[in-house]
């Protein structure tokens, strides 16, 4: 069994790949092809909602992703995208080891908090070793230790109508013509609340590296690498994407990439 959904996870893994690398090679070739309104831009966005809905129906919403034993960590994990972020906020905050971070939780919430390093750690946390499966098509195991983002959510009180979380970061990314914007990513309810999505704040037994997100970042195990944003400045919970960033739910995905990159 635990081969059976190796093979189907690898499968889905370059499936999600394969269409995902479709508009990402093509960014800036086509760039006026993915504006919005674009015909091409919306047989992309179907069949990512397709690929949405068929996941949701065929695997079930607390699935785990595999987990490997600590013999399996064969090297550090591999850092990329943002690795040093240069806003004035997170330098200050560098600068003094994270102690005056705050994590801010806003939105559809009824207790919008802000929340510290120490407060975080002292949560329930859950430690997982899981391989990250990057759009690049590499692929690294390593051990996770953070508190669970549903304890977050139920400690301030998400409201019904929330359908998504949202987390704003301190990095920015300007590859290409597209310009420089602060990285956002977004999930929904389901994933939020699947027990392997943690805030981590430890990797392999230390304090997360400033290279791999510190102080804080989210493990979406079942998804693809790009949607587990690190650097995270704050988390909102909304009803809607749309007057968020570009629109599309994530900075990637506002260049096309899926916003769905289950695996």
């Amino acid at each position: 069994m635990t081969q059976l959904l190796v093979s189907r996870r690898r499968f889905l893994g370059v499936a999600g790949v394969a269409a995902s690398t479709v508009p990402l090679a093509g960014c800036d070739m086509l760039d006026g092809l993915l504006a919005s309104g674009d015909p091409v831009r919306g047989f992309l966005a179907s069949a990512n909602s397709l690929t949405y809905r068929l996941q949701r129906l065929l695997i079930p919403a607390d699935r785990l992703a595999p987990e490997f034993s600590e013999s399996e960590i064969r090297q550090g994990q591999r850092p990329n995208g943002s690795m040093d972020p240069t806003d004035p906020a997170y330098l200050a905050l560098k600068d003094g080891d994270f102690a005056a971070y705050r994590l801010n939780v806003a939105g559809l919430v009824e207790r919008p908090m802000q929340l510290t390093l120490d407060e975080l750690r002292n949560m329930p946390s859950r430690t997982q070793i899981t391989r990250h499966d990057c759009v690049e098509g590499w692929s690294c195991v390593a051990k996770w230790t953070g508190v669970p983002l549903a304890r977050v959510l139920d400690e301030a009180r998400v409201k019904s109508d929330a359908r998504y979380v949202v987390f704003h970061c301190f990095d920015s990314m300007s590859p290409g013509l597209a310009g420089s914007a602060a990285y956002y990513e977004s999930i929904d309810m389901i994933d939020a609340r699947h027990p392997q999505t943690i805030l981590a704040y430890g990797l392999n037994g230390t304090l997360l590296p400033v290279a791999n997100g510190a102080p804080l970042r989210v493990r979406i195990e079942r998804q693809l690498g790009y949607k587990m944003a690190k650097y995270i400045r704050g988390i909102e919970v909304v009803s809607d994407l749309s007057n968020i960033g570009g629109g599309r739910g994530g900075y990637w995905e506002d260049l096309g990439y899926d916003w769905y990159a289950g695996i």
